[in-house]
């Protein structure tokens, strides 16, 4: 990536604080990332993918990357809050297109805030024998107290969470091998060339891309974050890189030690595989989860009042939404309709639904994203910073792959 200095660098100002460095971007980027993936949808990916599932969420990440590149230089060219909303007005000189986007991101950050809610709940049953409405009320409510709370406090929380659930992680890896469980054929095996095979590991890799929902919502923290020129696309390729290698590793050692239709049907399928890796009791796993899934609850949360902020800020949603409260520095009218938001689809849809839902939703964003990095590029639209420049062949694959897993989800078994 090159970086690029326009003649006059025109930022606008915010009423939001540059508190965030390198560290808690990546730690940030990470725990919403990991919280959203592997814990609560890897057994959904092996119903699908069997035994190649890591090979589903190899898929995924193929396919992140070139978008990811794409979000670097837009976030930078153009760093604001509500980035896509801002991203397509810039493109396409359309406000109403802007409003549409915008609200997709919207419809994003709360739907996958939902999904994990309920996989969460999922994991916090094991614990305590509590009705899953009453658990996922409770999570919200007490998640967006410390949304609301301040930006630094919730990414610092959300990085010493992230710290945790990783290292849950790295526990399963370390156990895996210490205890001699064969996971390189499913890491290393290629899927035979049939249809069902593909069409279950494809559909598989949608459900997966929802594992890599997270890297993205630092562009929503851009005006919080300290020299976003360079700490933005360094925090958006390490989250990447990270997640890539845990997720596929944890995949192939995950459908080694449980049978696949085993993980599928568990409402907490990670604690079942440390009970096989480690046998250590779940319920120790268990909470490991459950902080986890709080962490990209929050951090999705967090990201989503940005939106609503920066929609406010462009006139794409009433001012008073944006209103910042000059104590804690975080805009708590719109962290608190989207608290409201998410517990009504925790509420009423189940976690596989939600977790599709977001994946095409995402899908969708990804490719307009990558469109209109496209159209910048070729009118030579100007940008309102110093930014770093990929080559135009990467937001050419990044749409054309987006669009192809779009299509792929109308064809699955």
């Amino acid at each position: 990536m090159d970086l690029v200095v326009p003649p006059t660098e025109i930022v606008p100002p915010s009423g939001l604080r540059r508190r965030l460095g390198l560290p808690l971007l990546v730690l940030y980027g990470t725990g919403v990332t990991v919280g959203a993936g592997i814990y609560v949808l890897i057994g959904a990916v092996a119903g699908h993918a069997g035994s190649y599932s890591s090979w589903a969420f190899a898929l995924a990440a193929f396919v992140m990357a070139f978008t990811a590149a794409s979000y670097a230089e837009l976030a930078t060219r153009y760093p604001v809050s509500a980035g896509e909303a801002a991203y397509v007005r810039a493109a396409f000189k359309s406000r109403l297109l802007s409003t549409a986007v915008g609200a997709l991101r919207l419809a994003t950050g709360i739907i996958a805030a939902a999904a994990v809610t309920l996989g969460g709940a999922g994991y916090i049953r094991q614990l305590i024998d509590l009705p899953t409405p009453l658990i996922a009320m409770a999570i919200v409510v007490a998640l967006g107290v410390v949304a609301s709370w301040g930006i630094l406090e919730s990414v610092m929380l959300a990085g010493v969470l992230t710290l945790i659930e990783t290292g849950g992680l790295l526990w399963i890896v370390v156990s895996a091998i210490s205890s001699g469980v064969s996971f390189a054929p499913a890491l290393l095996t290629p899927p035979p060339l049939e249809l069902g095979a593909l069409s279950g590991i494809t559909f598989a890799g949608l459900l997966a891309f929802f594992a890599f929902v997270g890297f993205e919502d630092l562009a929503n923290v851009v005006e919080e974050a300290k020299n976003p020129q360079r700490n933005i696309p360094r925090a958006m390729a390490l989250t990447l890189l990270i997640t890539s290698v845990l997720y596929v590793l944890i995949a192939a050692i995950a459908v080694s030690a449980v049978p696949p239709a085993v993980l599928s049907a568990s409402p907490a399928p990670l604690s079942l595989v440390f009970n096989a890796v480690a046998g250590i009791s779940p319920a120790t796993f268990s909470t490991i989860a459950v902080v986890s899934t709080l962490n990209t609850v929050l951090a999705q949360m967090t990201m989503t009042a940005r939106v609503v902020y920066g929609m406010a800020e462009q006139g794409d949603l009433p001012r008073i939404a944006g209103r910042i409260h000059p104590r804690t520095g975080t805009p708590l009218i719109a962290t608190g309709l989207v608290m409201l938001a998410v517990a009504v689809l925790a509420l009423a849809f189940p976690l596989e639904r939600l977790a599709e839902g977001t994946s095409l939703v995402t899908l969708t964003i990804f490719a307009i994203v990558n469109l209109c990095l496209l159209r910048i590029r070729i009118r030579h639209i100007g940008a309102e910073a110093a930014h770093v420049r990929v080559p135009l062949w990467i937001p050419a694959l990044g749409l054309i792959t987006c669009v192809l897993m779009i299509i792929s989800a109308f064809f699955a078994p």
